[in-house]
């Protein structure tokens, strides 16, 4: 049975992890959550569950308007191919998670450890990240080096990989 919210911040105080959650009107897309950006400090997210064609998952979490080229991600991350998205029901199965309220918070729900958890270099250069808490009415403010405790303590070993483009602009 998946953790709920409550279950998550309980996980997190048993390992000595504060943060800070803010509830809000359910969000369901960037877009949707960059209407909290003045209440709201830190690197926001986005996340992509990912599969390649051996069934090997992955959660790539960046910052919320980062761009990732997903045709050749899959050499960044480890893939056996070139990669697509996971079906809601394996992100169900693996994190507890439903489209719309995908999280790496999540990686409390996988106990077999079926999900490999990137994380974007330039989202980790952020002192305070953003997440849901489980559910999309809400985000939970973590900072980096707890997030890094955090997903140590469910089993899994992040790798934090530069996955997202830089934009620039020519002068």
């Amino acid at each position: 049975m998946s953790k709920t919210a409550a279950d998550l911040h309980d996980y997190l105080n048993t390992l000595g992890i504060e943060v800070k959650t803010v509830t809000h009107p359910p969000l369901f897309t960037v877009a949707d959550s960059q209407n909290l950006r003045g209440e709201i400090a830190g690197g926001h997210t986005k996340n992509l569950f990912l599969k390649d064609k051996k069934d090997n998952f992955f959660l790539v979490t960046v910052e919320e308007d980062a761009v990732v080229d997903l045709k050749t991600i899959h050499t960044l991350i480890g893939a056996a191919s070139k990669v697509s998205f996971g079906k809601p029901e394996k992100l169900l199965e693996y994190l507890g998670l439903i489209p719309g309220a995908v999280s790496v918070l999540g990686a409390v729900n996988d106990t077999e450890h079926k999900v490999s958890i990137i994380l974007d270099e330039a989202l980790m250069r952020h002192e305070i990240i953003n997440a849901h808490p489980l559910t999309n009415e809400a985000t939970t403010s973590i900072h980096r080096n707890d997030l890094l405790k955090f997903l140590e303590a469910t089993g899994h070993e992040p790798r934090i990989v530069s996955v997202s483009a830089v934009e620039t602009t020519l002068a």
